[in-house]
């Protein structure tokens, strides 16, 4: 079997830039079919964000794809109405989910690159050398992310996963592989899209580790003690977001798993790059309602009963960090009560000596 540092999983290309327009994989259908979207303009990109065509970290990646087509679409306007246009096609991108902060950290890597042009040839260049700098920026820290999470689990570690970690599940594996580290993986469906078992469940597969999967509802059951899956050894999400307050954004039921595995002393350990300056608390983070009918539905088939027509689905909920053994960044893991510490870290690695 391919070594987790030699695959490359089907999921880890999923958005391409042909001319111009945008591939994006749908992963609403994967791997029962590998179908893609095609998006003409920064709009349609949006729209296949905000319609889970692509989630976790491939709005980050079709954002920056959204942005780059605009640059191209934009090389025969006078400057003033190419960087309008560029502000318009980053509105639409950087709004597309309220919660995923990912399309709007690229947008903002865009615009700022851009924001300094002298022409619109210029403009154009900047542009595209942004789109480039900034997905590799985000891998590079994705595996320090890994690397950092890494130190914390033993080999052989039994895991316990809730919802798609995308680049930061990639990373982790490989940075594990790196350190001579496997772990076996107990990952959860994930309703109602099922990306835990779609998209966790079938890279983990790719890239050589044991998973075994469980609905929803098991999680609380495979983390209590005597548990016939066998003990786990910790439970590992992404982090959406994560609040100077140590407050944890991710997929709906992490909170659920949280409070599970702190009462089977099971430590918890969210993962994100770094935690969002502009969230003192989570209640500085909107909270993204999603449609109820897609409670519904199961993959655009309706599951609930036809004399059923309530339901509530908000797409993600808030870990409070007393349930949060570490938060894990690409700077190290931080307790909850200290991740706020990240910033000043940053400035004192960039400033050794403190100076203004």
């Amino acid at each position: 079997m391919a070594t987790a540092r030699t695959t490359i999983p089907v999921l880890d290309d999923s958005v391409r830039v042909h001319g111009q327009t945008v591939h994006i994989l749908d992963r609403r259908v994967f791997p029962e079919s590998l179908s893609w979207v095609v998006a003409e303009s920064a709009e349609d990109v949006a729209r296949a964000i905000r319609e889970m065509v692509t989630q976790s970290s491939g709005p980050l990646f079709a954002a920056y794809a959204g942005m780059e087509i605009t640059a191209l679409q934009v090389a025969g306007l006078d400057l003033a109405l190419a960087q309008t246009r560029m502000q318009q096609a980053g509105a639409a991108l950087a709004s597309a989910r309220p919660t995923n902060n990912h399309p709007r950290e690229a947008v903002n890597h865009v615009l700022g690159a851009v924001d300094a042009a002298h022409s619109t040839g210029n403009l154009v260049e900047l542009a595209l050398e942004a789109v480039r700098s900034g997905p590799q920026d985000y891998r590079t820290r994705s595996y320090a992310l890994g690397r950092e999470t890494a130190t914390l689990l033993a080999d052989g570690s039994r895991i316990l996963t809730h919802c798609w970690m995308d680049s930061y599940l990639i990373e982790l594996v490989r940075a594990a592989a790196d350190a001579g580290k496997s772990f076996d993986w107990v990952a959860t469906e994930t309703r109602p899209y099922l990306q835990g078992a779609r998209l966790t469940a079938h890279t983990l597969a790719e890239l050589g580790q044991n998973v075994t999967l469980i609905t929803d509802g098991m999680g609380a059951a495979a983390l209590s003690p005597g548990s016939s899956i066998g003990p786990i050894d910790a439970l590992v999400t992404a982090a959406d977001r994560v609040s100077l307050d140590g407050s944890v954004v991710n997929k709906v039921g992490t909170l659920g798993l949280a409070i599970a595995a702190s009462a089977f002393d099971v430590p918890f350990f969210a993962l994100v790059q770094a935690p969002d300056q502009a969230a003192q608390t989570a209640a500085d983070i909107v909270i993204e309602e999603r449609d109820p009918a897609e409670v519904l539905h199961t993959l655009g088939r309706r599951t609930a009963s036809g004399l059923v027509t309530e339901a509530w689905y908000p797409a993600f909920d808030v870990t409070p960090g007393r349930f949060v053994s570490k938060i894990v960044t690409d700077r190290g893991a931080y307790s909850p009560q200290e991740v706020h510490r990240y910033w000043s870290d940053a400035r004192a690695e960039v400033d050794p000596n403190g100076a203004a």
